[in-house]
């Protein structure tokens, strides 16, 4: 077959790309056909691609595609590459069929070119044990070492199926690794926390050891002089999300303004995610509302961030703001409104977003939906209304929504439900300590020892420990983490000695430990102590110690605030006039001037 360089300037090169409907397309094509043009290599190709692009079908692609006698790898590649534009199951079928044409041919093999709209083809179900495949090809056809597209492409499809080990193996066999390389390893840490976090719902901290080396990653990207671009500073943003982190996160803000890189939506909702999760709402909302094209994936992020700091009102706010500029809500819009009603106390409203899904929308309910259903009622204390949404729903439920039972009866005292919870949890996970510690707290409230050390014993025999409490607290850029009775500091006697203060001047303003939940059969006396050694009150002392008297103390905790520490906090953040905003698992606390912004509402 002849060849026409892709640089001439013949006519036919515009025609094609003018061509926006087959019956222009086959105009072109006819004419192709008469001045001979068809024989030559890349104008076929361009054909190729548009009529890829116009066809729904791609059956016109795949028609002039098996009129050409011995077709070169060059138009495999070049009809799998632009089939897979649309992204449909329909065209990765295809593709892969004609990968498998590839094959059959002795005279053709695989190159590099071949493989990476492949792999991203490949990275969601039900294709992915065809990607596991197409590796070990790349692996007998092609020699080391392998083009770059090659190893970001196999990159993101390791990390989209979760297997972030592999992803980071194969990155480190990257000698020189360019841009793509670089965005694919930050875009796998920063996405696979998710996938992580649901899968060891015991330490959020295991989750942030991910974002951590986000941040280590990006350090290191910067020193071999590789330029970030934009989806490298989403990766970053998100990592400082995670991690709390608000000093690194403006920097990274500030990087986008000095360097002239766009304030995309994906961008733009990045930063708004990041400012909301570390506390920052109001710069959150300044970027939302300075973004010049705003779309449902930005809203998603603002709506979430109004959710998490118990803003429901104004989220539904936003929401009907969002209808009004003509933009439909997606199935992750559905799971944060729905998420702000919960934080509020807003069950009708909740209900009545979970049912307009399906009905308004079109939507199908997903398992996450469902989990906040659940988590609806149940903070409203209706638990056996929650317990049955569970027993009900069209699917499996998986451990996130029995353990969302579990608390909602702890924290309103339904026993029975409780232990029927529980139940389901050892099945589910027998090795996750907090479903029994969250059982064992309701046994301690009740005063039941004797079936707290039961329940203490089937840990010890199962060789379960406890996720011990740990707090985050931010002073001046620095992260610095406490451990419930923790003496590891350098500080640690001057925390101690603050502590006493704030115990004593805790008791002169009225304040009574809470004592329902401490997990031992011991005096009232040891149990208050043991309260006050919580992780969060050595974050608070520590930043009372060494932070501005004027500046906000930021606590990042993993796990849920308990009732006394909650109450002692007000109370801190009026006798020490400081304002103190708490980030624990599930939502943040504004605490000021002896008030709350969940209104006791968690």
């Amino acid at each position: 077959m002849n060849t026409l360089s892709p640089k001439s300037s013949h006519p036919i090169f515009k025609l094609i790309e003018q061509c926006k409907n087959i019956a222009t397309l086959k105009q072109v094509h006819s004419q192709m056909i008469t001045t001979g043009l068809i024989f030559h290599t890349y104008p076929l190709s361009r054909i190729l691609i548009s009529s890829s692009t116009i066809d729904a079908t791609i059956s016109y692609a795949l028609s002039i595609f098996n009129h050409v006698t011995n077709p070169t790898i060059f138009l495999f590649n070049t009809l799998i590459s632009s089939s897979l534009s649309r992204k449909r199951d329909d065209q990765t079928h295809f593709a892969l069929a004609l990968y498998n044409r590839i094959l059959m041919q002795t005279a053709l093999i695989p190159n590099s070119y071949t493989y990476p709209s492949l792999f991203k083809a490949c990275s969601s179900q039900p294709w992915l044990q065809h990607g596991r495949a197409l590796h070990t090809h790349v692996l007998k056809f092609l020699e080391p070492p392998y083009d770059h597209f090659v190893q970001a492409s196999l990159l993101n499809f390791y990390s989209k199926c979760g297997e972030l080990g592999v992803s980071r193996f194969l990155f480190d066999q990257i000698t020189g690794p360019d841009l793509a390389s670089w965005n694919s390893i930050l875009t796998a840490y920063a996405h696979n926390y998710f996938v992580y976090y649901e899968s060891n719902l015991d330490s959020v901290y295991d989750s942030s050891s991910l974002s951590l080396e986000v941040l280590l990653l990006f350090r290191h990207m910067q020193k071999s002089l590789t330029c970030p671009n934009e989806v490298s500073l989403v990766a970053l943003i998100s990592g400082c999300a995670d991690l709390g982190a608000l000093s690194q996160g403006i920097w990274a803000h500030s990087y986008v303004l000095r360097n002239g890189l766009k304030l995309n939506r994906y961008v733009g909702a990045a930063l708004i995610a990041m400012y909301a999760n570390c506390g920052r709402l109001d710069f959150a909302r300044q970027v939302f509302d300075q973004m010049l094209e705003r779309d449902t994936y930005c809203y998603n992020a603002m709506i979430r961030g109004l959710a998490v700091h118990g803003l429901g009102l104004e989220a539904l706010e936003l929401f009907k703001k969002m209808d009004l500029e003509g933009l439909v809500p997606d199935d992750v819009t559905m799971l944060v409104i729905m998420c702000a009603c919960s934080n509020v106390g807003l069950v009708d409203q909740g209900c009545k977003f979970f049912e307009s899904m399906k009905e308004d929308y079109g939507i199908e309910p997903k398992l996450e939906h469902y989990g906040t259903l659940v988590d609806l009622f149940g903070r409203a204390g209706r638990v056996k209304e929650a317990e049955e949404i569970v027993q009900t729903i069209p699917m499996k439920p998986n451990a996130v929504l029995w353990r969302s039972v579990l608390g909602a009866a702890r924290v309103h005292g339904n026993l029975e439900v409780g232990e029927s919870a529980l139940k389901q949890l050892i099945q589910l996970e027998p090795e996750t300590s907090g479903n029994y510690v969250l059982l064992s707290n309701m046994y301690a409230s009740l005063n039941r020892w004797d079936d707290v050390k039961h329940i203490r014993k089937l840990m010890k025999d199962q060789g379960i420990d406890k996720a011990p409490g740990s707090s985050i607290v931010d002073i001046d850029g620095s992260m610095h983490e406490f451990l419930i009775g923790d003496k590891t500091h350098p500080d640690a006697k001057w925390i101690y000695v603050k502590l006493d203060e704030m115990h004593r001047r805790l008791q002169e303003h009225g304040h009574k430990s809470g004592t329902r939940e401490v997990l031992f059969d011991i005096e009232e006396e040891e149990k208050e102590n043991a309260l006050a050694y919580h992780s969060e009150r050595l974050a608070i002392a520590y930043a009372l110690i060494a932070s501005d008297s004027g500046a906000p103390i930021r606590i990042i905790k993993n796990l849920r605030v308990c009732n006394d520490c909650h109450t002692a906090t007000k109370l801190i953040s009026m006798i020490y006039e400081r304002e103190i905003i708490v980030r624990d698992r599930s939502r943040f606390h504004h605490f000021r001037n002896g008030t709350c912004s969940c209104l006791d509402y968690w």
